[in-house]
């Protein structure tokens, strides 16, 4: 695991844009979220990016299959890339916006585990995550002083189908303060979210309004 790490964090660094950060620090970051897991199967990693957490929990657990959603031709081109050069099986690439993806008749409330690292605020980052989420599944969110942000988010999540479990603390040498927001999604999404592209950032739900 160590060694495809290492090379993880290599592949970041040689492809230019993907983050300010490209350390082996910020690779191991995603690993917070492996005692989370549970006994998932298929997991969602919504707004890839550079593949962290995704493809990080994918080196540490191979069972997984991993699915990769990322809007960006040029970042979605890269974790191809990356999967094909460490070798994984079990890795999908699908290249929408998550407001799509959650609309897609395949990939909607299909995963036992979405996560999420750096991706919006919690209201937005739930419309976009949960939707992707089964019934018994749950949502794993990075975040840093997470608690205002969630407070204020709590009546949406309920909305969207989810359960606020509890924020964890989850430390690492990237986020000394970092934390996972664990959301258990215990009804169906309503079928008009997520709404369409753009929506969700432009105008967060808030309560009950959208």
């Amino acid at each position: 695991m160590e060694a495809a790490l290492d090379t993880l964090t290599d592949l970041i660094a040689a492809w230019p844009g993907l983050t300010s950060r490209p350390d082996r620090d910020l690779v191991e970051d995603g690993l917070v979220l492996l005692e989370y897991l549970g006994s998932a199967k298929r997991i969602v990693d919504v707004g890839s990016g550079g593949g962290v957490p995704g493809l990080a929990l994918k080196i540490a657990r191979p069972e997984l299959h991993v699915t990769l959603i990322e809007s960006s031709q040029r970042k979605a081109a890269f974790l191809v890339a990356a999967a094909a050069q460490l070798g994984l099986e079990g890795v999908e690439v699908i290249r929408l916006r998550a407001e799509e993806a959650g609309r897609h008749g395949r990939l909607r409330e299909s995963f036992d585990v979405a996560v999420a690292r750096a991706l919006a605020e919690m209201s937005v980052l739930a419309e976009l995550c949960l939707p992707l989420v089964r019934i018994g599944g749950r949502l794993l969110a990075m975040k840093t002083d997470a608690e205002a942000e969630v407070a204020t988010a709590d009546r949406v999540i309920d909305r969207l189908g989810g359960h606020l479990v509890k924020i964890a603390p989850a430390p690492s040498k990237a986020r000394e303060r970092g934390q996972v927001v664990i959301i258990d999604k215990v009804e169906p999404t309503p079928p008009e979210f997520p709404r369409r592209v753009g929506v969700p950032a432009n105008r967060p739900l808030s309560g009950w309004g959208a």
